[in-house]
This record gives structure tokens, C-alpha cells and sequence, in this order.
């Protein structure tokens, strides 16, 4: 499974909700990350643009943004961000296919005077 870190800014009211009455919003994601074949690593509360940051697996791409998805049309996010992660052999594997994919950079393919 991929893994793919979740950054989510709660709204106004959303936090005067929360702070009223108190709870883990990690146990609520917990159901529909499961119903989307994922898994829930790990969530942290935050200070700055994010609230919320959290780590999820998940089976696929379109897993995960029906995840994000279903998060902004929630209501009480006012930012929802999903990165994939990539792990550090499949970075490593990723470099090497970079290396070989025959990619020039416009300083490399530009003529002089032309």
C-alpha cells in the first residue's frame, strides 16, 4: 500500500464545535479510510497553516482522493491537502529511472545564437 501524508485546516466553526466538545477526529477517519482498503498510521494536531497532519495508507491513488475528496466536501475544512510519500527505496528507484528516461533540460537542447 502507498502512503500518503494528510494536511487538513479546520474552519472557525469547525474548531468552535471541537472546542466545545472535545474529540479525536483521528477515531472518526478511522471507518472510511478502513471502507477505502487503507489503513490510519497516524495523526498529530499542528500549530501553523495545517491543524491537523496525518499519515494514511491507502490501496491506490483514486482511493485516496475520494478520501480527500470526501474530506472538502465535508464542510468543515477550510484546506485539505493529500501528498503521496514515497519510501527511501522507492526513491532511490525513482532517481534511477530519472536518470535513464532521457529527459534534456532546455540548457542542454538550445543553440547558441539560434
Amino acid at each position: 500500500m502507498a502512503s500518503y501524508l494528510l494536511q487538513v485546516g479546520y474552519t472557525p466553526e469547525a474548531w468552535e464545535a471541537m472546542v466545545r466538545n472535545p474529540q479525536d477526529r483521528s477515531a472518526a477517519i478511522k471507518a472510511p479510510v478502513e471502507k477505502l482498503g487503507g489503513r490510519v498510521e497516524r495523526f498529530w494536531l499542528s500549530f501553523g497553516d495545517y491543524d491537523v497532519i496525518g499519515v494514511i495508507e491507502m490501496p491506490d491513488s483514486v482511493s485516496a482522493a475520494a478520501f480527500s475528496m470526501a474530506i472538502a466536501a465535508g464542510g468543515a475544512c477550510r484546506a485539505v491537502r493529500t501528498t503521496p510519500l514515497l519510501s527511501s527505496s522507492e526513491g532511490m528507484e525513482a532517481m534511477k529511472k530519472a536518470a535513464n528516461c532521457g529527459y534534456k533540460p532546455v540548457t542542454q537542447t538550445a543553440k547558441a545564437g539560434g
